[in-house]
């Protein structure tokens, strides 16, 4: 009897199991993708019919059980085929998940995306183009600028050439901005200093000497409201800038008076100053004094940039537009579209008044934008985020603006708008709820009248813990509130007075 060779290998053309899982892209993807969707929708309606509601009941012990029973395990030595897996994870998802969809699902800026867009989407991840080279994304390249121009062109009416940046969001763009406005200032910094250097002599020495002994030219200093969001103190943190200089906002909004005796001691040092202005804020949807504050930054030669991540698609709306008067004078502007605009996430952008802005972001790896290839007419794609592999998540939002066009989105976010003040009235008529003020954009605070902070907190949880409703929390000057953030178009008048109905029953157990 012949020694045993040992264990042997099949080869891959050998093996039953040889072909590999098919692919999404070419011309064969549509076919293998059309049974996983079937897989995938038919999941996503068994997992939302077994939730019952607007958000998992149980609480975090009980919904994540659930999900390792369902998911586990993570990594099994053979796996189970596409269908379960697809079928098994994405209803373990769906059961487990807060629907922005449900009307009583009101809690964030966490909006129900548009089918359409979700479709796009889909398309997006099959071609799966990477927008850090042109020779990734072709098309898509193109797409992105004719899009993203239009949408600075409708942030900036008039200019020759707006342009803006597609961000992962509002964190990711107002970073951006005040790395921007920190080139900026470095860049002005250093045309003073070989001003000064230029004069030279023992007066250029003297001159300097007079300004903190040659030091460094001071660094940006930002200057933004309490009411502002928490990624502007974090940008600031990663660029090794100072702590903002933080103006109390009782009233919810930035003062501009308060602001202007700011702007007049900063400015008197020398020290270059970015104002950050809120379009809408994410704890009650105020907006800013944009004419103002703009007026202010021009007297004292401050750089402006505004957070609109959440106001500025009201730029949609003929009807509500004029609330963003003098937005146009920023230097950067911050906008999500996956708030009031109805996109999967992600879908930020950041606009400027003029695509020369954009300079200080230009990069170079030359498997990437090689010199050559750019001067021979290849687009150079690094300059547009900070990000190099990046998803083309401009095509969700163009189909969307193809297919609604503008005057479709700005009709969405009159009706969420329209929502919150017929929210608000509901409040006021009630004689068990405390309206905290009329909203400015689809943001409504009130509590049931007498309850105390703690009280409000703990109803909050146990309509979470119970899965009846998803209902935010702000905390103002005069107390806590419960916050529901209306984004669902299609929520009704009966949808509104449920919640409330809800809420009121909570409260007097």
């Amino acid at each position: 009897m012949p020694a045993s060779a040992g264990p042997t290998v099949a080869s891959p053309r050998e093996a039953a199991d040889d072909t590999p899982a098919p692919l999404a892209g070419g011309t064969q993807g549509p076919h293998a993708l059309h049974p996983l969707l079937d897989t995938t929708l038919d999941a996503l309606a068994q997992g939302a019919a077994t939730r019952q509601g607007p958000f998992p009941a149980g609480g975090p012990e009980a919904v994540t059980a659930r999900l390792r029973a369902l998911a586990g395990p993570a990594l099994p030595e053979t796996g189970t085929g596409a269908h379960e897996a697809l079928h098994g994870l994405v209803s373990a998802l769906a059961e487990g998940a807060a629907d922005p969809a449900h009307p009583h699902c009101a809690a964030h800026l966490h909006c129900p995306p548009l089918a359409l867009a979700a479709a796009a989407d889909l398309a997006a991840a099959a071609l799966n183009p990477s927008l850090d080279s042109w020779d990734q994304a072709p098309a898509a390249t193109a797409l992105e600028a004719l899009t993203t121009r239009a949408l600075a062109a409708l942030a900036y009416p008039g200019r020759p050439a707006p342009d803006a940046l597609v961000t992962t969001g509002g964190t990711e763009s107002n970073q951006l901005a005040l790395l921007l406005a920190r080139e900026e200032a470095e860049k002005a910094g250093r045309a003073e200093k070989a001003g000064e250097d230029g004069r030279g002599g023992e007066a250029g020495k003297a001159r300097r000497a007079g300004k903190a002994g040659e030091r460094a030219p001071a660094p940006l200093r930002v200057i933004c409201g309490a009411n502002a969001h928490h990624s502007i103190h974090r940008a600031a943190w990663l660029l090794g800038l100072p702590t903002p200089l933080t103006l109390p906002t009782p009233t919810g909004i930035l003062d501009p008076t308060t602001l202007r005796t700011a702007l007049t001691e900063l400015t008197a040092t020398g020290t270059p100053t970015l104002v950050v202005a809120t379009a809408g804020t994410t704890d009650t949807g105020r907006i800013d004094p944009l004419p103002a504050i703009a007026e202010l930054c021009r007297t004292h030669g401050a750089r402006l940039h505004t957070d609109a991540s959440y106001g500025g698609p009201l730029l949609f709306s003929d009807t509500l537009r004029p609330a963003l008067d003098g937005l146009d004078h920023s230097h950067t502007i911050a906008i999500d579209l996956h708030k009031l605009g109805w996109q999967p996430v992600a879908a930020g952008l950041l606009a400027v008044p003029d695509t020369t802005a954009l300079t200080p972001l230009a990069h170079h790896a030359d498997y990437l934008n090689a010199p050559d290839d750019t001067h021979a007419g290849l687009p150079d794609l690094l300059g547009r985020s900070l990000r190099t592999t990046r998803r083309p998540d401009i095509l969700k939002i163009a189909v969307t603006l193809r297919a609604l066009g503008r005057r479709g989105l700005g009709d969405l976010v009159e009706r969420v708008c329209a929502a919150a003040q017929h929210l608000a009235d509901l409040i006021e008529a009630h004689p068990s709820f405390d309206l905290h003020a009329r909203p400015t954009l689809s943001t409504v605070l009130f509590r049931p009248t007498g309850t105390d902070d703690r009280t409000t907190a703990a109803l909050r949880r146990t309509l979470l813990h119970h899965g009846h409703a998803v209902l935010g929390r702000t905390t103002t000057p005069q107390g806590l509130w419960l916050k529901a953030t209306l984004l669902n178009p299609h929520t009704t008048p009966d949808d509104l007075r449920t919640l409330l109905t809800l809420v009121e029953g909570q409260a007097r157990r």
